[in-house]
């Protein structure tokens, strides 16, 4: 009886506590449960990553200071046709949220249902582009039935696992539509009242929580309307009661086949989220915080690339990058040291120079303050509150008593690791092949028509490919058959790839890019007399993910198809009678899985196959290699295709080489995709996430689709490791660590700066390979000694930390016993080599 007495109260007590559970907002902050926080959030995408990931990344999250986890829900993964739904493996959102939830951290649900995310068609299933009468993301009756139809699944389900923070789960905010605001402005009327439209549907669902619009200025009430951007300190809500927040903070950007990598400085993503929250910004957002991988054909644009790993604080393969992720990290605890300060009172604004400001916020016995200096090159020395600060260029300081400098947006103290790519233990055993048939008597069922179709329409996005055959008879008259110019073929093409072949002769093929992605092919052909047999495979590249209808746009070979130099002239094929075939005979059979393997005749890739062989199917086996390091193919020898591991696949793949500029990346002004490039000359994309999830102990099968050729004997599996860390710091630099609150409440800060160097998990710090107090100079991998340097530098260093996963060493006079140049604010530049750990 006691026992059920206490059951009972302790059910009451907690439904009591779930029935108070609110998240509510004014013009400071969201609201939950009473409680005002500055809310850090994150980017993640469930389908980018796989469950057995999720733990170790949302762990990271947190330790890197994030008060929220923020998803997309991509809508084509979870309804694949019409009233069927998939919420499986790496699709299983509840389980997701259910993740962030049990490590204590909020969620963010960006709903959508359109989410553009460099995804497949912006997340829409492409069945809904086929809807009788259908317009996307406008005032369309079948498009607004389908979206709400999904909306209110996703919804119920959530509320059917008590996930909102309404019901004590961890959703404390939800978004409706996504970036909006210019294609409704270009749409006009239409538009405006599909904005509207969808913004009361979505509050009509009653979740408990406030919903939001991103890049949506007329956002009504009650909705809030947020920013995205690179930098979005100019935003303003736009109702003075409602919080100033910002969705997307890009971190990076995305890559697309045959461009540079775009990478963003820390000092600089820093300095934006700063100018943000010095101006009151209350909840922000990165953009991404994990990128992640886009596996199978789920990439957009088109041509993303397979990796979505957009320079984030977390890697593709879930490591973390440093330095963004510690400077991120330090900036997250001096902003949460000003939270008691920031609550109470609005900004105050102070000018301390020409392009030098301070923002104050002071009241209830707080006072914190963010000195700004807008010079590109010049270091400034202010004065604030009669005591003197220096400010780097382009730089915040953050001073969560309005005295002590805690943070620098500029001054990265954290260590930058240099991560590398090993060969793993794995070898790929007894390679074999299967040639793809060009011609139409293959397997697979055919559609005939006259003129050339659009290939969406044909393929539903079933598979890539899509062939077109027709075929031409040749008089024995013809001119050329005695000795004359070869007629001349000429393709025009809106798909993003595409082969030709003659009478089963491959004749050549053309690849677009994201730029341009219509193509053309013209070249002469050899014909007979009689029959001439000519088929095209137009290879897609990923659907568009943006811009107003890009339902309609075209894919395929749509023309015009012509054949110059006959005798009776040019001869136009687009108006021909064509055979259309979706997919290849080895998806058909498919080849990808162990159980059709047997389908076909396999022969052994012999040394005559290494060269450049189109329209290849391969499949070998390997073990799973030791330890717990993430895993890639290295496909650098190959061409372009799609690759499986045991019927799991793991992307599209391309190498073609990467145009832009690179070049020394300096931080200061404004970041812009192409400032800061790197990979120019090589690869777009050599690596191929294979998550340790998907892998058997002994006998893994990959398989893997050829288009172009390539030598597949040179394809291993690798291990991503980090290779060297390096640390800088100056003498008394200003850190997180070193902030100190006195029983009386009075604030101080010590002086010695530490320097933390920190291994892989499973690593060791094996040796030093550079060590310099005094004035070093110099980069990671390139430092050098200056003029003043401690002699027993490297000595001392490499007792402390050799052996070591991680160490601590402390850039003072005091910590190597002597001061190698009096009077000269000395520096403490350290690499370190890591090393797996010996059993």
């Amino acid at each position: 009886m006691v026992i059920k007495l206490l059951t009972i109260f302790i059910f009451s007590i907690t439904h009591l506590q779930l029935s108070h559970c609110t998240v509510t907002y004014d013009h400071r902050s969201l609201i939950i449960n009473g409680e005002r926080r500055i809310l850090i959030s994150g980017s993640m995408h469930y389908p980018r990553s796989t469950p057995e990931m999720w733990d170790d990344l949302v762990v990271k999250a947190k330790n890197g200071g994030l008060d929220v986890i923020d998803t997309y829900v991509f809508w084509n993964v979870h309804e694949p046709s019409p009233g069927t739904y998939d919420f499986s493996g790496r699709y299983d959102l509840v389980r997701f949220i259910k993740t962030v939830a049990r490590n204590e951290l909020y969620v963010n649900l960006r709903i959508g249902p359109y989410v553009c995310a460099e995804w497949n068609f912006g997340g829409f299933p492409v069945w809904l582009k086929h809807v009788p009468g259908i317009g996307f993301r406008t005032d369309n009756e079948p498009f607004k039935a389908a979206m709400q139809g999904f909306t209110q699944k996703i919804v119920e389900m959530m509320k059917a696992e008590n996930l909102y923070e309404s019901q004590g789960g961890p959703i404390i905010l939800s978004q409706i539509e996504n970036e909006y605001g210019a294609q409704g402005k270009s749409l006009g009327l239409p538009g405006k009242a599909y904005m509207n439209w969808a913004a009361k549907m979505a509050v009509g669902l009653n979740t408990g929580v406030p919903w939001s619009m991103c890049k949506e200025d007329d956002a009504p009430d009650p909705v809030i309307n947020t920013c995205n951007g690179f930098y979005c300190d100019t935003f303003t809500p736009n109702k003075p009661y409602k919080p100033t927040m910002w969705t997307e903070a890009w971190s990076g950007w995305f890559n697309d086949f045959g461009a540079s990598l775009e990478q963003r400085p820390v000092a600089d993503l820093a300095f934006a989220v700063a100018r943000f929250v010095q101006k009151g910004g209350s909840f922000f957002n990165y953009y991404m915080y994990h990128g992640g991988t886009n596996f199978g054909r789920t990439s957009g644009g088109p041509f993303i690339t397979t990796s979505y790993d957009y320079d984030a604080p977390i890697d593709e393969y879930g490591l973390i990058r440093e330095p963004k992720y510690g400077h991120l990290t330090e900036l997250h605890k001096a902003i949460k040291l000003c939270e008691p300060a920031f609550f109470s009172s609005d900004p105050k604004y102070i000018s301390l120079g020409q392009r030098q400001n301070a923002y104050v916020y002071e009241g209830e016995g707080n006072c914190a303050a963010f000195l700004s200096n807008f010079e590109l090159t010049s270091a400034v020395r202010v004065v604030f509150n009669n005591r003197h600060y220096k400010l780097p260029p382009w730089s915040i300081s953050i001073l969560p008593d309005c005295k002590n400098v805690v943070f620098n947006t500029a001054k990265v103290v954290t260590q930058t690791s240099r991560m590398q790519m090993l060969p793993t233990s794995s070898s790929l055993q007894t390679w074999e092949t299967y040639h793809e048939d060009s011609s139409m008597s293959a397997d697979g069922s055919t559609l005939t028509s006259v003129g050339l179709l659009e290939q969406i329409n044909v393929t539903r996005d079933t598979s890539d490919y899509l062939w077109y055959s027709t075929s031409i008879n040749i008089s024995p008259s013809e001119t050329f058959l005695r000795g004359g110019r070869r007629p001349t073929l000429t393709i025009h093409s809106r798909g993003q790839g595409l082969q030709a072949f003659v009478n089963g002769r491959h004749l050549g093929s053309a690849y677009g890019s994201r730029e341009e992605t219509r193509l053309t092919l013209s070249f002469p052909i050899d014909l007979q007399s009689g029959t001439n047999s000519i088929s095209l495979l137009s290879m897609a590249a990923g659907l568009p993910n943006v811009g107003t209808h890009f339902e309609s746009r075209d894919t395929g070979i749509l023309g015009p198809v012509s054949l110059n130099g006959l005798d009776q002239g040019t001869v136009d094929l687009s108006k021909a009678t064509w055979t259309y075939k979706v997919g290849l005979n080895g998806e058909t059979k498919n080849l990808i899985s162990p159980n059709g393997l047997s389908s076909v005749e396999w022969s052994q890739a012999s040394l005559v196959n290494r060269g450049q062989q189109q329209l290849k199917w391969y499949k070998a086996y390997f073990d799973a290699p030791e330890g717990n390091e993430p895993l890639a193919l290295d496909m650098r020898s190959m061409g372009r295709g799609q690759v499986w591991i045991n019927g799991q696949s793991i992307g599209r793949y391309w190498t073609v080489h990467a145009n832009g500029t690179c070049g020394h990346c300096k931080y200061p002004g404004a970041f812009r995709p192409g400032k800061c490039q790197a990979g120019c000359g090589q690869p777009t994309q050599r690596w191929y996430h294979v998550p340790r999830s998907w892998l058997k102990p002994t006998r893994n099968l990959l398989v893997l689709f050829e288009e172009i050729g390539g030598n597949i004997m040179k394809i291993s599996l690798v291990k991503r490791t980090q290779a060297h860390v390096c640390a800088s710091t100056f003498e008394h630099h200003p850190v997180i660590d070193n902030w100190q609150t006195e029983s009386s409440g009075e604030t101080n800060m010590l002086h010695d700066t530490k320097v933390r160097l920190s291994c892989g998990v499973g690593q060791s710090i094996s040796a030093i390979k550079f060590a310099s107090f005094g004035t070093p100079f110099g980069v990671c991998g390139s430092f050098q000694q200056g003029t003043c340097h401690a002699s027993n530098s490297h000595a001392l260093i490499e007792k402390t930390c050799v052996g070591k996963e991680s160490c601590e060493v402390i850039a003072s006079n005091e910590y190597f016993a002597t001061d190698p140049c009096p009077n000269i604010l000395k520096r403490l530049l350290v690499e370190a080599v890591c090393s797996i750990k010996p059993n």
